[in-house]
């Protein structure tokens, strides 16, 4: 009888998991049902920007919604493109060109040398040494992990070194921990990006159209005093809206104390390989911060170094130890959505939002500052929805801000600024950037892209709340504004 009651429970549970997946299936047809019908009665754009369009739309639904693979994901729908007509076969296969795969590549060896060294296990050592609690040692973590964006330039690259510092730290740590820790390191990054200059490429090339367009720059002091409280509060912000939707950690002192004993002591001096190792990330550290000198991109210097790591009897790790590192499935990821992301912009439809977006602009010129900034703030922190690209942001939405600020006869220098800060928010969707990327779908210390847009949903207007009341208070005090 017990059995028989059994079965059937076990059956309704079936019947109700079955009706689940049915009804989400059917919504899921239903909103690219919805998109295609929005894609084909829009004006102004030809058969391979809508097809490019639709497919960018379904990706986006596809990752959010379903547990495909997102490498999978990405793969079929950059095939369905060029089944389509709409992008040549070239597309997937240049997709592997793309310099963020390069830098993954190489970032992924470099890491495992570090944790092989025993360089990653002594950071660690000294971050629990310090921290009575679980709590303590993620703010150690993240203090260090802010503090990069002044001698880093690229979220990329700072995403890199601190991955295998954080997957050291992650085996430490309960499921629930890692969980926290995976979504808060990169967030981190990209928040804290707006402290200094050197913070991101997009600054460089905002300020260098703006010197050649107008005549105006902003310093690197000014850039400092302007950006730096602004990127600590939204981080700090960042980091405290996280934790209230992942719940607190255990912060026991036992756990604590359990979590500090370790077989490296600190104090034991750097043995050969943890020399070689801090030596040659010296070099690399160097490296990127003298892109701009030498002329080399992150992903070349990134790759050198890699094969430094691995060089017989020089390096610190086999090359066979390297390649195995490396999370193939992630490459392919970042590779096809690369290539979906460089198709809107060779089709135009980039161009076609841009020209919608700037004349939006012109409806606000009339307005009062704080409603022109918020109207700035919408446009360029809502890029990252259809340019995925860091970069081609800047170089794609920079000169219709420029211009439009020549126009309206508002301050060029403040609209670039305000621009690039709003650029700087891309934490919706795991190809949004590269440091997002790198955290995505690696074993146990990974995070659930659903929850990345519901935390984008409470973050996004928190960003441009405190960028607008910055505006109206601390940087019109410091000389900042529109008019």
């Amino acid at each position: 009888m017990q059995t028989r009651i059994e079965k059937h429970k076990h059956s309704g549970h079936q019947m109700v998991l079955t009706d689940r997946i049915l009804m989400r299936t059917l919504a899921i047809i239903l909103v690219h049902v919805l998109f295609l019908l929005v894609t084909f009665f829009l004006d102004g754009l030809d058969y391979k920007a809508k097809v490019s369009l639709f497919a960018f739309f379904s990706a986006m639904t596809l990752w959010v919604t379903t547990k495909f693979p997102a490498g999978y994901v990405a793969l079929a729908i950059v095939c369905f493109i060029v089944l389509m007509k709409g992008g040549s076969q070239e597309l997937l296969f240049h997709s592997l060109s793309e310099e963020v795969v390069w830098l993954m590549f190489g970032a992924f060896i470099i890491g495992e040398a570090v944790t092989q060294s025993g360089l990653a296990a002594r950071f660690v050592e000294f971050i629990l040494r310090k921290s009575r609690t679980a709590g303590r040692m993620k703010l150690g973590i993240i203090s260090f992990i802010f503090s990069t964006a002044f001698f880093i330039p690229s979220t990329s690259g700072r995403a890199a070194m601190a991955k295998p510092i954080i997957t050291h730290v992650g085996s430490r740590l309960s499921a629930g921990e890692k969980r926290v820790l995976a979504v808060t390191v990169p967030i981190v990054i990209l928040m804290s990006t707006s402290a200094v200059l050197i913070g991101a490429g997009s600054h460089i090339i905002g300020i260098g159209l703006l010197e050649s367009a107008t005549g105006q720059y902003i310093s690197y002091l000014q850039w400092l005093v302007w950006g730096m409280p602004f990127a600590l509060v939204v981080t700090i912000l960042s980091v405290l809206v996280i934790k209230c939707l992942m719940g607190r950690e255990e912060e026991s002192a036992d756990s604590a104390r359990r979590e500090t004993k370790t077989n490296i002591e600190v104090t034991k001096p750097l043995t050969k390989a943890e020399k070689k190792t801090l030596l040659i990330v010296a070099f690399l550290l160097a490296g990127w911060m003298t892109e701009n000198v030498h002329g080399y991109d992150l992903a070349f210097v990134t790759v050198l170094g890699a094969i430094v790591m691995t060089l017989p009897n020089i390096g610190v790790i086999s090359w066979k130890q390297g390649i195995k590192s490396v999370s193939w499935n992630l490459i392919l990821f970042v590779a096809a959505a690369t290539a979906l992301g460089r198709i809107l912009v060779e089709t135009g439809l980039v161009q076609w939002l841009e020209g919608k977006l700037t004349g939006f602009l012109f409806l606000l010129s009339q307005a009062p500052g704080w409603i022109m900034v918020l109207g700035i703030l919408l446009i360029t922190s809502t890029s990252h929805l259809y340019i995925t690209s860091h970069t081609t942001r800047a170089i794609v939405l920079m000169p219709g801000i420029i211009l439009f600020s020549q126009s309206t006869g508002i301050s060029p220098s403040a609209a670039v600024f305000l621009s690039l800060i709003g650029m700087n928010y891309c934490i919706t969707f795991p190809v949004s950037s590269k440091a997002l990327l790198l955290f995505y779908e690696d074993g146990d210390l990974s995070y659930d892209a659903g929850f990345l847009t519901k935390l984008s949903a409470i973050l996004l207007p928190v960003y441009i709340t405190v960028a607008v009341v910055f505006y109206c208070t601390y940087w019109q005090w410091t000389g900042m504004s529109l008019h």
